[in-house]
């Protein structure tokens, strides 16, 4: 396991996170296929992610996408002023289907109600975006307001709201990478209500959050975490200047 010195909350998402994807990045030579390559994916960036936080923040609880499946957690995470919120492999979908680059690794700080750190690593394009050094988001490039959806089952109210707003479509993978797809003017706004939980969005918000993007729950309200039921279904991130019209959209003609 890599060793380093103690470091700041930030320092350590974006190095625990970069760690993680250098090990799927392992897995993934190893000439697996499939479920086999989901599932060896998963269990080596988990085990990792959970040493490395055990050695450096011992007291701290973590709220993990496989450990919620049924292991235990060291700590009860609501009881505690610090958890760390995890996704070891975001997007185990495109993790499996080399050499797509759309899948992350997202390991987030909630203390005391808020998102403090947090890093999202995109280990394909050699990338991990971070709190510690909030990433500036470019000018927007395109003429015409781009949506980040889902590749398989995009929702059919994105689908309106891009017709309403005069915006395109862009199919990607992990939510992980769709909402650094805002950060990286690849899209211009992430709109999504089909049903997430606390790892899916906590790195990323507290990443977008940090480069000045627009987070909310599509009516408008904070995004919320470390709560008792971990479903967090839905989400906006985007250029500040989207928002209202996004909103209302939503306010005026729902979700279904």
């Amino acid at each position: 396991m890599p060793t380093s010195p103690r470091v700041d909350d930030h320092a350590l998402a974006a190095w625990t996170a970069d760690e993680a994807g250098r090990v799927l990045l392992d897995v993934r030579r190893q000439g697996l296929e499939g479920r086999e390559l989901k599932d060896a994916g998963d269990m080596a960036a988990h085990e990792l992610l959970m040493q490395m936080l055990a050695e450096h923040r011992p007291d701290d609880a973590v709220l993990s996408e496989e450990e919620h499946r049924g292991t235990e957690s060291r700590h009860d995470r609501l009881a505690t002023d610090r958890v760390w919120i995890i996704d070891p492999l975001d997007g185990t979908r495109e993790f499996s289907e080399p050499p797509r680059d759309d899948w992350a690794v997202h390991v987030a700080l909630w203390q005391a109600g808020e998102l403090l750190a947090g890093a999202v690593a995109q280990p394909a394009l050699g990338m991990t975006f971070h709190t510690g050094e909030p990433p500036v988001v470019p000018p927007a490039t395109s003429s015409r307001p781009r949506i980040a959806v889902s590749r398989s089952r995009p929702p059919a109210f994105v689908e309106a709201l891009a017709e309403e707003i005069g915006a395109e479509l862009v199919p990607m993978g992990s939510a992980g990478a769709k909402v650094m797809s805002v950060v990286r003017d690849v899209a211009d706004a992430y709109v999504h209500a089909g049903g997430q939980y606390e790892w899916d969005s906590a790195a990323p918000v507290a990443v977008a959050r940090a480069a000045g993007l627009h987070t909310s729950r599509v009516d408008g309200s904070p995004l919320l975490y470390n709560q008792v039921d971990v479903r967090l279904p839905d989400l906006v991130v985007c250029r500040a200047e989207l928002a209202e019209p996004i909103l209302a959209f939503v306010r005026e003609h729902g979700t279904d």
